[in-house]
C-alpha cells in the first residue's frame, strides 16, 4: 500500500468514525468532521499532512 491510498483509507475512517459519533453520542462531534475535511483540503493544495511523515516512517512507499 502506497502512503497516498493509507492517507484516504485514514481519512475515510475517522470521518465515519466521527459521523457515527455525532449521530449517537453528541452531535458536536461534527466539529472534528469538518477539521478532518479542512486538513484534507490543506493537504491537496500544500501536499503536507502529519499523517505521511508517520505513513512513511512506518515504511509506506510513495506513488
Amino acid at each position: 500500500m502506497t502512503v497516498n491510498r493509507a492517507l484516504r483509507l485514514i481519512a475515510g475512517i475517522v470521518i465515519l468514525i466521527s459521523l457515527g459519533l455525532a449521530i449517537y453520542v453528541n452531535k458536536k462531534w461534527l466539529w472534528f468532521t469538518a477539521f478532518i475535511g479542512l486538513n484534507l483540503i490543506q493537504s491537496a493544495f500544500t501536499n503536507w499532512c502529519p499523517a505521511m511523515i508517520i505513513l512513511r516512517k512506518l515504511g509506506l512507499r510513495e506513488d
